[in-house]
């Protein structure tokens, strides 16, 4: 199964590139392969300093039963908006140029926020042995807790880096046009944040507690 997942998220990660460059319509793309470095980068550390445990390289290739139904939308919706963004940071930035050209500033600022929100999301997984791709109590696998590590401050770290990133990514591809789908990704993430929480308040023992000593979903001292 560890060989599944790897290769399942070897050719996510190639198709997503694919779609950047060819919407960019040329590979000496500079903004895309500072992206796909840094992808590139982060996969390898998901495999080496940051690996998972093999039993949850299983619940992420294949989860198990149960998925909520508002979720499966809610990932469909999400797939459908970063090829979005994708497809539009690549026409604006890299074939067209609709937005101005950035001050290198702000795509250092981007690369940043790209490398933090992904590193936040790995180091978030690597410390949560429940850290599924879907929604869903995890019963066939004793699901718990994880308050440790990240999940001291607030309550979803892996939400929180993926916002991060996506915050980045405008930033880092000097794309304007491109803060939509973006605004769009976040928004999503935001609602299923939100109601991940509720099921897990809901459905998983010992989760009330939980939010009693870690009171913030998100940001702390806001959300």
């Amino acid at each position: 199964m560890k060989a599944n997942l790897f290769i399942k998220q070897v050719v996510g990660t190639l198709i997503f590139f694919t779609v950047i460059f060819v919407s960019a319509g040329r590979l000496k793309y500079m903004q895309g392969l500072i992206y796909a470095s840094i992808g590139l980068v982060m996969l390898f550390l998901n495999y080496t300093a940051l690996k998972i445990e093999p039993d949850l390289m299983n619940e992420r290739s294949k989860p198990g039963e149960g998925i909520k139904s508002w979720d499966k939308v809610i990932l469909l919706l999400l797939f459908l908006a970063t090829i979005c963004m994708y497809i539009t940071a690549g026409l604006d930035s890299g074939r067209f140029q609709w937005s101005p050209v950035f001050h290198w500033s702000l795509s250092g600022a981007g690369i940043l926020l790209t490398v933090t929100g992904q590193l936040l999301f790995l180091v978030a997984q690597k410390q949560n042995r429940f850290f599924s791709s879907t929604v869903r109590i995890q019963n066939d696998r004793g699901h718990a807790v994880c308050d440790t590590g990240l999940y001291k401050a607030i309550r979803h770290p892996g939400y929180m880096g993926i916002i991060i990133q996506t915050l980045g990514f405008p930033l880092l591809f000097g794309s304007l046009w491109s803060i939509i789908p973006a605004g769009v990704l976040i928004i999503l993430n935001i609602a299923r944040t939100y109601m991940e929480d509720e099921t897990l308040k809901n459905e998983l023992k010992g989760y009330s507690n939980y939010m009693y000593k870690t009171q913030y979903r998100l940001l702390p001292y806001l959300w």
